[in-house]
This record gives structure tokens, sequence and C-alpha cells, in this order.
């Protein structure tokens, strides 16, 4: 566990801050002014629970079910049953980190003030992510509306003492037991409370934010590899001045251009060695490589913008206001970060297509400018990366299938009242499995370029520092170098991790300076 501490206060949070709770186990604490905003917000809800006339969620059903006021003597039964009920979750569990991001963004909006719980159970909540509990989710559940309401529920079950929840050892079991292991006691939720656990867009917006950390890695490392490639097909770098990409002022291509200028400066093997094929252009995969790069870094901001208003807001149905009145509202409607997460699934698609078109370049020997089939060592014999481009291009066809838009479906529920849903949670979800995918792509291409290179250099010819230095860190890291054909998995599995775990863009900028 990390001993970094994140400070809840009432004005939201920072994706920096969701990233250390969520992947790092950093520590979680309320603020004092948290803790007050708590309080009196509480307050209000008390007086309005005391008034004869009935408000939604205080003193009423759920959903189609508002029209019934509940009397005072059922009301801790119907929070405790809305969080029974709506935890009906199905399918796999859901990943740890996106659980403690989930758990983390509602203690984010409940601290706000602005829905009505009391202190002692947004401190219940903070214990329970200390203790490193981590509530048993389900993948399906959510509909992005509402509120992502199956797994929030799962989660609101276990501040109960009820279902089941992973301890910090890995080993699931019942809530209740976790809990008093840890000195926890379970929470008796009052009026409001069950519902003001379950209704954000906390699981869809964890997700984007962890997705978008991945991806930025994912966009410096597809410069990086885009770059290689260029220099084992013996491109020419011209295209990359930045005087060409100053009059389409579009930031991320701009920024693409730079990062492979930067890694390509002192090559031996751009633009210099044509004669045996001479090329008046590159390929469009090598030649607009910026362009396409840069264009997913611009749609990484926009998300990023949407992500940071979200993280800025209280998300609840009804709220409570600075004046008083706790209204209904449609805010925990997922629309805004469904679209996002469909936008960034539609752009990882296209940079995994552009990577595999240059993969596939590489092991052409009609195109490749001089390199072996298929980059074997004995081309007949030996079978080089034939079947690594193979799986490359297995993850770029399901990386199409994952950009169709789930955000543009909708299905009614809750006998019509919810009659437009956003299905920002599957936004979410297919969005894990594109970056993931989107990984091993890159490696993919990583792993053939790193192989063009160093028989480009057995030749004689002298490639960039930056490239040298990849080559040296990702054999160090076990992906192998040329030679006869062995098991090539593992291999693919250690460019994998390299990629994913940053090393390569580490791997460059002692040499480049830092990337973009």
């Amino acid at each position: 566990m990390d001993m970094h501490t994140v400070v809840v206060g009432t004005s939201g949070t920072t994706a920096e801050d969701v990233v250390a709770v969520a992947r790092h186990g950093a520590r979680v604490e309320l603020s004092a002014a948290a803790v007050e905003a708590l309080a009196a917000a509480r307050l209000i809800v008390d007086a309005l629970a005391a008034k004869p006339e009935p408000v939604y969620g205080v003193s009423t059903g759920f959903g189609a079910l508002a029209s019934r006021h509940i009397g005072t003597e059922l009301r801790a039964q119907l929070q405790r049953n809305i969080v029974r009920s709506h935890a009906a979750g199905m399918g796999p569990r859901v990943e740890r980190e996106v659980v403690r991001a989930l758990m983390f963004l509602r203690l984010k909006t409940v601290a706000s003030g602005h829905t009505g719980v009391r202190p002692e159970v947004a401190q219940t909540m903070a214990d329970v992510l200390n203790a490193g509990i981590t509530p048993v989710v389900h993948e399906y559940g959510s509909l992005g509306c509402s509120g992502d309401l199956a797994p929030l529920s799962h989660c609101a079950l276990t501040l109960m003492g009820e279902g089941e929840a992973e301890g910090p050892d890995g080993t699931v079991r019942p809530a209740g037991e976790l809990l008093a292991a840890h000195g926890i006691a379970p929470v008796e939720l009052r009026e409001k409370e069950g519902l003001a656990l379950l209704n954000g867009t906390d699981g869809m917006l964890g997700m984007l934010v962890m997705a978008l950390a991945d991806l930025r890695n994912l966009y410096t490392s597809a410069d990086i590899t885009a770059a290689l490639s260029l220099e084992a097909l013996l491109g020419t770098d011209k295209v990359l001045a930045p005087e060409l990409h100053a009059i389409r002022p579009h930031p991320g291509q701009g920024v693409s251009a730079d990062n492979m200028s930067r890694v390509l400066a002192g090559s031996g093997l751009t633009g210099h060695h044509q004669d045996d094929a001479p090329r008046v252009q590159d390929a469009y995969s090598v030649r607009c490589a910026p362009q396409v790069n840069g264009a997913g870094r611009d749609t990484l901001d926009y998300a990023a913008v949407v992500a940071g208003r979200e993280l800025a807001s209280s998300v609840d149905n009804p709220v409570v206001l600075p004046d008083g009145r706790v209204e209904s509202n449609g805010n925990f409607h997922g629309a805004p970060v469904a679209y996002v997460l469909d936008f960034l699934a539609i752009v990882a698609a296209d940079l995994g297509s552009i990577c595999e078109r240059r993969t596939d370049r590489l092991l052409d020997k009609n195109r490749s400018h001089g390199l072996p089939p298929f980059l074997a060592d004995d081309a007949g014999v030996d079978s080089g990366l034939m079947i690594a481009q193979y799986t490359q291009a297995a993850l770029v066809s399901e990386m199409k299938r994952l950009a169709v838009p789930a955000s543009a479906d909708s299905i009614p529920s809750s006998a019509m009242q919810e009659d437009h849903v956003s299905m920002g949670w599957s936004a979410a979800r297919k969005l894990r499995t594109a970056v993931d995918n989107l990984a091993r792509i890159v490696a993919v291409e990583l792993y053939a370029a790193t192989r063009a290179i160093e028989l480009r250099a057995a030749e004689g010819l002298t490639p960039a520092p930056a490239s040298e230095a990849v080559v040296a860190a990702l054999r160090a890291a076990g992906a192998e170098g040329p030679g006869p054909d062995r098991f090539l998995a593992p291999d693919l599995a250690a460019a994998d991790t390299f990629v994913r775990e940053g090393r390569l863009v580490a791997a460059v900028e002692p040499v480049t300076g830092p990337l973009a």
C-alpha cells in the first residue's frame, strides 16, 4: 500500500488522485470542511424527513415507485432494501482498481455536502478503502443512467456488512467478516442514504480516468514505434519538419511529429538509402503517422476536459442545495462521459490499425526495401514474425468491433420511467478491452521494428541513438533479437509488458529529453 494520502474535500478531486487511490493504494482522509458540509446537509435532510409532505428519496419510493409515501417506521428498511435489490449484478468480477475508483469517486461526491449522507457513513467509506477491502462487483448491471446502479449497490452492500468482498490478501470472504476483522462497524442507513450511495457516474468516470492515463503512455509509445518503423523502412524524416505541421495547426499533430523527430535525431538510415528503389513519398502509414497519432491526442485532450468537469461534479438525485432545497434532477445521466468513452475507443482502434499496417510493411519483402521476408533468419526454413502479424491483425479486427459506439444505444427500464439511458458503463468496459489490445498491438510493432533496425545495423547502417537505446532496453527486458525461429509468445509478452509499464518511453527519454 502506498503511504501517500489523498484528502477528500468539498470541491471534487483530480485524475491523479483517482489513479493514486485506485491503482496504488493511497490512503483517503476526509477534510474538516467535508465533515462540516456533510453534517450541514444532513440537518436539512433530517428536517425534511420530519415533515408530513413527501420528498423524493427521503420519504418516497424510487424510480417508477416514487409516488408512494413511506412512513417513518419503514424508512430504514426502505434504504436497506434499495441497496439489496439493486445489488443485482451478474457476470465476471470487475477489476479491483475499477472498484476502488468507483468507491473513491462516490466518496468524493458524498463529501461535497450535496447528498445528505451523514459524516459517519462517509468515514466508513474511507475506512473500507484504507483497509484494502474491495467489494465484489460484477460486469453487468449498469445502463449508465440513474447512476452505475448495480455496481454501486454492491459497494454499498459491503458498507452494510452484507454480500461478499475481497480482503487485502486477495481472498473473497463475507463482507461482514472482513469489516469485523478490520474493526469497522457496518452502517445502518437512514433516510436518503441508500439512494445517495447508488446514484452516480462513478464507475464509468473511474474507468475513463484510468484509460486516459494508459492512453497517454500508449500514444507516446506509438510515436516512438512509428519513428522506429520509419527508420527501419529507410523512410524520410523530412515530413516531420515543424514548418509543415505549423500550417495545419492541430496541437496533437505537432506534438507527435516533434516526438518522432527527436527519436530519429542522428539516424543514419532515414532518407539516404533509396537508390535501389527510389521513392518520391513514403506510404501513408509512415508519412501520416503524426496526423493520425495527433488527432488521437487531441481526442484525449477533449476527453480529459470532460473527465475534469465530471470530477468537479456532485452527481446525485435528489441533491441538497446550499439554500436548503432538496431538488430532483437529471445530472446522473451518463451521456457526457459515455460519448468520450466511445470517442476514445474509435481513436484507439485507428491507432492500432495504422500500427499494424507498418508492421505488415516491415514483413513484406516487396515493400520493406531490402529486409528479409517476415524478418526471418532463413526464410522458408524460418517463418520469422509472420504469425506475430496475424496476432496483431486479430487484435486490430477486435478493436474495430469495440469501436462501435455503446452510447448510440438506449434501452428503456423501470417501467418506462428511465426511458433513455447512456450505456456509459458498457462504453467504459469495452474501452478497457480496447486499451489492453492497443498495448499489445504497439508491442508487436515495436518488436518488429527493433528486429528490422538490428538487421539494418548488421548491414553497416547506423540507427539513431534513441533507437539503439530502445533496442538495448527491450533486449534486456527479455524480448530477443534476430535469429532462427523460436517460441515467440514469451518475446511478445515481454514487449507488451515493456510498453504497458511505460518502459519504452523511459528508454528513449534519456536520449531525447522528455516526450509529450
